[in-house]
C-alpha cells in the first residue's frame, strides 16, 4: 500500500512559522513521526509552494498511489485547480490541518477541496497526518478484503 503525502504552501517552514499555531516540529521530523507509525505502508512525502507543481503531483498520484493525503494550506480555501485535480483522481484523498480551522480567522473556516475529499482533520497538530494515513490504510484494506 502506498500513501502519498502532500503539503503545499508555507508548510516547508514548519517549526519555524508561528509554532504557537502550527507547533515546533520541522516538515522532516513530521514525515519521520508519521513514518514511525506504519511499517507495512509505503509513504512518499511532497511539497511545493506552487499550485500547479500540487496539480500535477495530485493528478500523478492517480497512477503512482493507493491514496493521498494533503495539507493544502491556504490553497485550501480557495484553490479551484487543486479541487478539480482531487475530484478527477480515482484514489481515496484525506484532507488535513494541523491548526482548528474554525477557530482561526474567518477566511480559513471555509474549504473549498473538503466536499471533494473522503474526510477532513483540523486542530489534531501533527498527529492529523497520522489519523490520516490511518483512515486511508483503514478504508484500503477493506476495499481489497471486498475484492477477495
Amino acid at each position: 500500500m502506498k500513501i502519498l503525502v502532500i503539503n503545499g504552501p508555507n508548510l516547508n517552514m514548519l517549526g519555524t512559522r508561528k509554532p504557537g499555531i502550527y507547533g515546533h516540529s520541522s516538515l522532516n521530523e513530521v514525515k519521520q513521526y508519521v513514518a514511525d507509525y506504519f511499517k507495512r505502508v509505503k509513504l512518499d512525502f511532497y511539497q511545493s509552494n506552487h499550485e500547479g507543481e500540487i496539480v500535477d503531483k495530485i493528478q500523478q498520484a492517480d497512477q503512482d498511489a493507493d491514496g493521498l493525503v494533503i495539507n493544502p494550506g491556504a490553497y485550501g480555501h480557495y484553490s479551484y485547480a487543486i479541487r478539480d485535480a482531487i475530484e478527477a483522481v480515482q484514489i481515496p484523498v484525506i484532507e488535513v490541518h494541523i491548526s482548528n480551522l474554525a477557530a482561526r480567522e474567518t477566511f480559513r473556516h471555509v474549504s473549498v477541496i473538503s466536499s471533494v475529499c473522503q474526510g477532513t482533520l483540523s486542530g489534531m497538530g501533527i498527529y492529523g497526518y497520522v489519523l490520516g494515513v490511518q483512515a486511508l490504510a483503514h478504508q484500503l484494506k477493506k476495499k481489497d478484503n471486498e475484492k477477495h
